[in-house]
């Protein structure tokens, strides 16, 4: 009898045993109903959305967490690259939960992530929201292609292991106030940036400088929406950035591209009512 019981507790546990495990991503799951995939940035952490999953109930979000960003132990994205392989991670994910095409929401460099999945994995995505990234940042530095942008994200990468922990925190200090003009929202995303691992970090951003998508952008087969905003202190005027956006994502069929305005990069945080009204729309379609 014993015996027979402890069988039975085993098989009774053996789904939890199955769980997905990956030493490059964590996912945890809130709320129910369909499905949707939240990926965040560079130097950011899940934290990014609890505003807009408060604010947009009636859904089960898969909240990514990429390992070596905001005070996760980097394990797998300890050194080499972290974009390519923490997408493919993810549309494993997706796989292995069975979970049936989910919306894929990325903001920044998990814009960047979700391209890469709805265009290399299309079975995977139902829909896809890219939130304030260019697909291909390396035009942003003044770089045409990908060879011309190299030089640029090795060099700085090379800056990056000169810099001192002072320096850093400086730096990202300074980079954290440029992205969100509401100063109370500051504070999570700069303690998510100094918990972050700095060659985590480095790797990503040089891989970021040289991922250019647009040859795959004609792949991408789900409804997509793109948020993005004109960034502070830009030389250029808000009709520039929607020309900019709007030939940048012309590939992809029927892709809805909209600036959000009075607010920077963390579009999120800076304008949560209208954000969480976005997101309400995409996820309607």
């Amino acid at each position: 009898m014993f015996r027979a019981f402890v069988l039975a507790a085993a098989l009774v546990a053996s789904p939890a045993l199955a769980a997905f495990k990956s030493d490059r991503i964590a996912v945890t799951t809130e709320g129910s109903g369909p499905d949707v995939v939240l990926v965040h940035g560079l130097a950011s952490s899940p934290r990014v959305w609890k505003g807009m999953t408060e604010r947009v109930p009636g859904f089960r979000y898969h909240l990514v967490r990429i390992a070596g960003m905001g005070g996760a132990e980097p394990q797998g994205n300890a050194q080499g690259a972290v974009i390519a392989p923490v997408a493919e991670e993810i549309a494993r994910y997706i796989r292995e939960e069975k979970l049936k095409q989910p919306a894929v929401i990325g903001h920044s460099m998990g814009g960047t992530i979700g391209m890469m999945v709805a265009a290399r994995h299309s079975d995977t995505t139902g829909k896809l929201m890219v939130v304030d990234m260019f697909p291909f940042i390396g035009q942003m530095f003044g770089a045409p292609n990908v060879e011309a942008a190299r030089p640029i994200a090795d060099a700085m990468r090379a800056r990056s292991a000169k810099t001192t922990p002072e320096e850093r925190a400086a730096e990202r200090e300074r980079t954290i106030n440029s992205m969100i003009k509401t100063t109370s929202e500051r504070t999570g995303p700069l303690e998510d940036s100094r918990a972050s691992n700095p060659d985590t970090i480095a790797n990503a951003f040089s891989e970021l400088i040289v991922t250019d998508l647009r040859s795959e952008l004609a792949s991408i087969k789900a409804p997509t929406t793109v948020l993005y905003v004109t960034p502070t202190g830009a030389p250029f005027s808000d009709a520039q950035m929607d020309q900019f956006y709007a030939m940048a994502y012309a590939p992809i069929s029927g892709a809805t591209v909209k600036r959000v305005p009075n607010a920077a990069h963390f579009i999120m945080l800076d304008a949560p009512d209208a954000f969480a009204d976005e997101v309400k729309a995409f996820l309607a379609r």
